[in-house]
Order: structure tokens, then C-alpha cells, then sequence
């Protein structure tokens, strides 16, 4: 059988691993040096994975804004952006998301399909897909082998807690890229992963750390789950 697409989950927090503010503010956590570094990410997957909720919260336009030259590539060689995927199960995407008017395609992925809404969608330029749901929302694993019919093999997600914690739990992260910059933003704030199964010590996620370096006054974290080793991988 073939692999699942190798997930890496990019996430910006406080030093007190704080996402945002408690009424969703979220501008800017981290340093222009940080943002260079998720573009370079974002340069380097086949697509970009977001939930509905990051597309209403912020309008986001994931795509790559950095220069040929800061990538350190030739000015001249033409490389396709990120292919740009929403889980919407209930197809809330507004036709106006800034993210359709940009260049390369967007997929939006969802359950019930409400047609005239796709049909809106459609026309101002998304790709609208359709996959099974289950209680918690889409199918995670059936978007991923969706996404692996595509020839999507790398893949950033870059959600809120509540799409990142879905992803960790079910074992479909292969790698967190968290950008930690130096701030308190209290208990108030929000944190970094929605992960309701967790009630006690013993169910904690492990991670391994691969790797930690400074990128301008932020520190950037690499880690692994552990929970993810039954996981099929593409074989490259």
C-alpha cells in the first residue's frame, strides 16, 4: 500500500507556550527572522494544510512571500508553490478568502457537501473535494491518503490547536517545527494543542528532540512524536 504524506506541524508560541490571546488575537508571536524560516518551510512542502477555523480567525494567504534569493535559489528557475488545502467540513469558506485570489490552487476539503456553495466556491477558483467524516469532523487519515493520490508527499500544516492536537493524537504528525519567542502571554492565553485525551500523567505525547537552534531572538524547536511509529510512510 501506498505511504501517507510526511506531516510536519509548524507551530509559533510564547515562552509560556501560549498561541494566542483568549479572545484569538494572534498577530505577529513571533520575529521577522522566524517568519524567513516557516516561508523556506513553506517553499520546501508540496502543500499547505489549514482548518477552517485559522481561514476565518485570519484570512490567511499560505503561500511563499520570500525572494528566489533568500530561498538561495537561481532567480530564474520557476517552482510551483504549495498546492493550499482547507478542512471545511461544512463548507464555510467565504468566496471572498483571500487565499482564491492568489496564484497555485486551493483545495477545500469537505463532508456534506452543500452544492450551491460549491458551486460558489468553484467559480472563485477553489478545488472543492469531498471525504468521509466521522464524529470529530473529516476523516484525517482519508484527507491524507486523498492528498497522497495527489502526489502530495510533504505537507506543513499550519492549524490552530484544535486541527494540530487532531493530527498528534492520531498519530499523523511526523515532525513539530515549534518557534518559541521570548514573551509571557498568562494563562488566559491559549495554548499550542487541543488534546482532549490527555487527563493524567500517563498519557502525556512524547516527543523526541532533534533539534533546537536560535533564529533571530526566537528559538526553534524540532521534534518527533513517538505516537506516530505505526504510521505507513511514502517511500522515497
Amino acid at each position: 500500500g501506498q505511504g501517507l504524506p510526511y506531516v510536519r506541524c509548524k507551530m509559533g508560541m510564547s515562552l509560556d507556550g501560549r498561541t494566542a490571546m483568549a479572545d484569538g488575537e494572534s498577530k505577529w508571536i513571533t520575529s521577522d527572522e522566524s517568519r524567513v524560516d516557516v516561508h523556506k518551510l513553506r517553499a520546501a512542502s508540496n502543500a499547505i494544510l489549514t482548518g477552517i477555523g485559522t481561514l476565518l480567525a485570519d484570512d490567511p494567504s499560505m503561500n511563499v512571500r520570500i525572494s528566489h534569493s533568500e530561498l538561495g535559489i537561481d532567480e530564474d528557475l520557476q517552482i510551483p508553490g504549495p498546492v493550499r488545502v482547507v478542512l471545511d467540513p461544512k463548507l464555510q469558506t467565504p468566496a471572498n478568502a483571500k487565499m482564491l485570489s492568489l496564484p497555485g490552487p486551493t483545495l477545500v476539503v469537505c463532508s456534506d457537501d452543500n452544492p450551491t456553495h460549491g458551486i460558489a466556491l468553484e467559480a472563485a477558483g477553489a478545488q472543492v473535494v469531498t471525504v468521509p467524516a466521522t464524529e470529530q469532523g473529516l476523516d484525517l487519515h482519508e484527507v491524507l491518503h486523498f492528498l497522497a493520490d495527489q502526489e502530495i508527499n510533504e505537507i506543513l500544516l499550519e492549524s490552530g490547536a484544535t486541527l494540530a492536537g487532531a493530527m498528534l493524537e492520531q498519530g499523523l504528525v511526523d515532525e513539530l517545527i515549534i518557534y518559541q519567542a521570548p514573551h509571557l502571554m498568562g494563562d488566559s492565553a491559549r495554548g499550542l494543542f487541543k488534546l482532549p485525551g490527555i487527563q493524567q500523567m500517563s498519557q502525556r505525547l512524547s516527543l523526541d528532540i532533534t533539534d533546537v537552534r536560535q533564529i533571530g531572538p526566537d528559538i526553534r524547536i524540532t521534534a518527533t512524536p513517538r505516537i506516530n511509529e505505526d504510521k505507513p510512510r511514502f517511500r522515497s
